[in-house]
């Protein structure tokens, strides 16, 4: 098989596609042929060596495909299965293997691209908007860059909840994206404290959802109600510098929270409920997932650099050269 590995921490332009010996499942542990992989922040960083890993690596961690190996001890799939994860390393090449426990299945009428669009961002704003903060109609909430890929399924999500949705994008179009989405306001990050107050007066928001760090949380601190939270889950612009806690006392004894997926999906009761209600808003037609754009695996690096220059709305996938 065919894999796409970075020899050492590196940029976009380094990543190979390289033959590489196929794997075999162990005990409770599955092999995929892989219809396609989810492009994400966090590979960006494992090959940056923002998170550290040991190089070579092979990149990506989620995916859509069907089982075509079964291992030792494994009674809940076998070969035919559509599945798809978010937890399964080396995720960018023809085949990879999945613990069985981390593995989910696709229902009949979603197609694997989208699967493997929607699980790591889909149960990241899932987890976000349904036990992070349960977002209802009684609150306000502001979602940073919403019209990337958790964005755009943030806003639909907290809509669908009766939440008042405040929302940023770095461009008009994006900004419109997130409008037609339901965004009562919508603004750029430099702006979006005034837009804000203009809307709904100083400091109405519970909530703050931000992927994007160290831009936007000096302004975050700015709009928040008392007690509010805010949720930093990314950080596509930076890490957050240190910040004094007298800050949150300040600003209305504020709580803030650095969560992960791994963390809130860590349960398998946990990681099928998430999948299983995006799965049914997806095919009831209340969320809309967006490829924003598939490229092959031997093109991965142009998928790297068009997701960490802010370039892509929605999703982007890689699948084999061949599908």
């Amino acid at each position: 098989m065919h894999g796409v590995r970075i020899p050492a921490a590196g940029e976009a332009e380094d990543l190979v596609w390289v033959e590489m010996p196929d794997p075999a499942p162990g005990e409770g542990q599955i092999r995929v042929r892989i219809a396609a992989a989810g492009v994400n922040f966090i590979d960006v960083y494992q090959r940056s060596g923002v998170y550290p890993v040991t190089y070579p690596f092979t990149l990506g961690l989620e995916g859509a495909g069907v089982v075509d190996q079964v291992g030792p001890g494994v009674g809940r799939w076998k070969v035919g299965d559509r599945v798809a994860w978010f937890n399964a390393p080396a995720s960018y090449a023809e085949l990879v293997i999945v613990e069985a426990d981390k593995a989910v299945l696709v229902p009949d009428g979603i197609d694997l691209d989208t699967a493997a669009a929607v699980m790591l961002q889909g149960v990241t704003a899932e987890y976000l908007v349904r036990d992070l903060f349960r977002l209802g109609p009684d609150h306000t909430c502001l979602i940073h860059a919403a019209a990337g890929g958790v964005g755009r399924l943030l806003v639909q999500l907290a809509v669908d909840a009766g939440a008042k949705v405040f929302a940023t994008a770095g461009t008009t179009e994006k900004q419109e994206m997130a409008r037609s989405l339901g965004a009562e306001g919508v603004a750029g990050y430099a702006d979006f404290v005034e837009v804000i107050q203009e809307v709904a007066g100083p400091r109405p928001i519970d909530v703050v959802y931000d992927g994007v760090g160290r831009v936007t949380f000096p302004d975050d601190l700015r709009v928040m109600r008392r007690f509010g939270t805010i949720a930093l889950f990314g950080q596509a612009s930076g890490a957050v510098p240190p910040v004094d806690l007298q800050e949150l006392n300040r600003n209305g004894s504020l709580f803030v929270t650095r969560p992960s997926i791994f963390h809130y999906a860590a349960a398998r009761h946990d990681l099928e409920r998430y999948s299983r209600e995006l799965f049914e808003m997806i095919q009831a037609g209340r969320l809309n997932v967006l490829v924003g754009g598939r490229y092959g695996m031997d093109e991965t690096g142009e998928a790297h650099r068009v997701l960490e220059a802010r370039e892509s709305v929605g999703k982007l996938i890689l699948t084999p050269p061949e599908a």
